[in-house]
């Protein structure tokens, strides 16, 4: 092998080291098949069946054992001493390395962006976790404070009172208001009345106190701001009617003067 390789050190370009290569490998694979057909033939001895098993694991045994001794005996041999070939075979080498280093790389990459990724997805879920934690640490808060301090029923308790308070001064106002009112601005006489309808041959309505039409006036203001008006009937005394327009303290209706509303003074 030494000799052929050294018949071969004369030849410089690449394309020559490249096919000495080949040759060299052709000649290499040819020693191996002629050691194959050798094999092949010392394997084909005819053997008693009981004895095959332990003649194969013999064979295998010599075979292992010829492989180990040259592999302990062997000293590495340079495949060819051509600078030429040698420098194509550290090319292909360099290249192999190159493209597993750049395959690693993309690995490598790739693995570190599904990492970042997942580490963006993490960071989103513990601002999440940490903003549901706040809130409720939040909640929590509330309801001590309003534990310690239960503040909120002893309001509601003062409310309560307040509205007594007023529906009792209401009460008492209103029956003020009726008293003045039937002191000062009485409903004529029963007796006058009931002769002025006997006059006119018309049945006898019964007339309604100012208090009572103040206290609708109010109600209908109350109840339904956007329409206050009431409707003005034989059972309103024409001068109560009157004496509220005069004062300011009712108004007509702007197309209807059978109708009439409170005054907002609350606005």
């Amino acid at each position: 092998m030494a000799e052929y390789l050294s018949e071969t050190t004369n030849k410089a370009d690449p394309v020559a080291a490249k096919e000495e290569l080949l040759e060299e490998c052709e000649r290499i694979w040819k020693q191996m098949e002629e050691c194959q057909s050798k094999l092949m033939l010392l394997g084909a001895e005819t053997v008693a069946p009981s004895d095959a098993k332990l003649y194969l694991l013999m064979l295998q045994w010599k075979a292992l054992t010829v492989d180990f001794n040259q592999w302990q005996t062997r000293n590495p041999e340079l495949i060819s001493t051509n600078p030429d070939v040698l420098l194509e075979l550290g090319k292909e080498e360099l290249q192999k390395v190159k493209n597993d280093l750049e395959t690693m790389l993309s690995t490598v990459q790739s693995k570190n962006k599904h990492l970042e990724e997942d580490l963006k997805r993490e960071q989103q879920w513990y601002e999440e976790q940490k903003q549901m934690l706040e809130t409720l640490n939040k909640i929590e808060e509330e309801v001590n404070t309003q534990d310690e301090h239960p503040s909120t029923k002893r309001e509601l308790n003062e409310l309560e009172t307040k509205v007594l308070k007023l529906k009792t001064f209401r009460k008492e106002l209103l029956t003020a208001l009726g008293g003045f009112l039937d002191e000062y601005f009485p409903l004529p006489e029963r007796s006058e009345n009931i002769k002025k309808k006997n006059s006119s041959a018309e049945p006898v309505v019964e007339l309604i106190t100012l208090q009572e039409i103040l206290e609708m006036l109010i109600n209908t203001l109350m109840a339904t701001p956007h329409e206050p008006y009431i409707t003005i009937n034989e059972s309103f005394w024409p001068p109560y009617i009157e004496l509220l327009l005069r004062c300011g303290m009712a108004l007509r209706h702007p197309e209807d003067p059978n109708r009439m509303r409170l005054q907002a003074f609350h606005k």
